[in-house]
């Protein structure tokens, strides 16, 4: 009897692309024990240990790690080609990975415009930072992406969908309310800053704006950093710092006076919104529907 299941190989893949058990528990939304329960019993049962494990709970793949991955990644593939193929035959399902910005102000009316033209399909969104959206493509996860970042156009095809404006926002207090417009700049320079992640596409889209203009990312006094953007618009709004976020993301907070905004510079600072696909995704009919739907 086979004692192999293809949940204990995702979990050794995604492990093993990640290079953490932690990450490979976010990406899969399983807790960390079960994820390192699920590479015990893959290692029992292929009778050999498939990660180096040290102190500081850094992991890399043993000899027999490195022979197991190519395999088991290749099994994964087969299985969702096999999903995928029957769900065209069947009850059509396309999964969409997508970053914050997309996936709260962009996907649910295009989503919803599709189904209108395709009623007959499904739809599984999952949401990821921009880096884990450009993994989850790679390793087959879902089909399509949404991104605020370009990764490697090599390796992936990017499809720019809509222009997104960064800006900076503070609290509404008096001594803000005098600045100019495009003070945001000057702002970002001298005030405690609330990021975002390291891997969202806003901070690197950030980092690279400053880096263009010969100011280093790491001059700045990041204050703290978190992953939602609403958790942000709230310590901003309660004074803890300024930060740099998606012109869409604040625009009711803007409206309604809870935060003020600012201008990076004159011309402003824009990136592309990306329909992003891996280059060896197959593209079955129902996503290339929803390609050209998307981009035109």
């Amino acid at each position: 009897m086979l004692d192999i299941n293809l949940k204990q190989l995702e979990v050794f893949v995604a492990a093993a692309e990640y290079n953490s058990f932690t990450k490979a528990a976010e990406a899969l939304y399983l807790s960390q024990s079960t994820v390192s329960s699920h590479i015990r019993s893959l290692e029992e049962a292929l009778g050999t240990a498939l990660f180096r494990r040290d102190a500081k709970k850094k992991i890399e793949l043993t000899e027999a790690g490195k022979r197991a991955y190519g395999p088991s990644r290749d099994i994964l593939e087969r299985c969702r080609n096999l999903q995928s193929t029957l769900a065209e035959q069947g009850t059509p399902l396309l999964t969409v990975g997508a970053s914050t910005v997309p996936a709260q102000y962009l996907l649910p009316e295009l989503l919803a415009g599709f189904s209108r033209q395709r009623p007959d399909c499904r739809f599984l969104l999952k949401r990821r930072d921009s880096v884990q959206v450009h993994e989850s493509l790679r390793i087959g996860e879902v089909q399509v992406g949404f991104v605020g970042m370009q990764l490697d156009e090599k390796e992936f095809e990017y499809h720019p969908v809509l222009q997104d404006r960064l800006v900076l926002v503070t609290t509404n207090a008096e001594r803000f309310r005098e600045l100019p417009e495009d003070a945001g700049l000057e702002l970002l320079q001298k005030e405690p800053v609330v990021a975002r992640e390291e891997a969202s596409g806003t901070w690197r889209e950030t980092a690279e704006w400053l880096q263009k203009r010969n100011i280093p990312p790491e001059s700045l006094h990041i204050l703290a950093r978190m992953e939602n953007p609403e958790s942000i618009r709230r310590a901003v709004a309660q004074g803890m710092g300024v930060s740099v976020l998606s012109s869409l993301a604040v625009q009711e907070d803007v409206a309604s006076g809870r935060l003020l905004q600012f201008e990076l510079s004159r011309e402003g600072a824009w990136r592309q919104i990306c329909l992003v696909l891996h280059r060896e995704t197959e593209r079955t009919p129902l996503l290339e529907d929803f390609l050209q739907f998307a981009i035109q």
